[in-house]
């Protein structure tokens, strides 16, 4: 079975989209990679939140912003897929799906992100390229990537 995707400003999320997505981005970016930080930075207000279900559940997502809002260029963040998804691959139709909404809603061809090292193949499948030194972000290393 496919996901079925959603894409909404803040605004339009409802409560329990909202506690469903922010629920998800705990148990990645806080519990599974063990790593305290504040995940509510001031951003969600200012993204578009790109959601895929299964079977109506969160089980994809990620925040798009245009350009000047995280980086100079259009960006994508909080890319997560739920743990127990993992195994279909779904983080290629995310990245695929998240690609083609910045073109979509923003009109941009250049996205930066802030990838985590590890997953730095990934993102190069999707046509990414490594532009920036390792650099740590709550304590995991980063670098910067721009697809073009």
């Amino acid at each position: 079975m496919e996901l079925k995707w959603k894409i909404k400003p803040f605004e339009a999320l409802t409560v329990h989209e909202l506690y469903d997505l922010l629920k998800l981005r705990s148990e990645i970016f806080v519990v599974e990679q063990n790593c305290v930080y504040l995940d509510i930075d001031g951003k969600d207000k200012k993204a578009l939140h790109l959601i895929g279900e299964y079977d109506d559940k969160i089980v994809a997502y990620v925040r798009l912003f245009d350009a000047g809002i995280s980086f100079d260029n259009a960006s994508i963040g909080r890319v997560v897929v739920d743990v127990n998804y993992r195994d279909r691959k779904w983080g290629h139709d995310l990245m695929r799906e998240a690609i083609a909404a910045i073109k979509s809603n923003f009109g941009k061809d250049k996205i930066t992100i802030g990838a985590q090292l590890y997953l730095k193949k990934f993102y190069e499948s999707h046509g990414f390229v490594q532009t920036s030194e390792m650099y740590l972000e709550d304590d995991i290393p980063h670098i910067e990537m721009q697809l073009n």
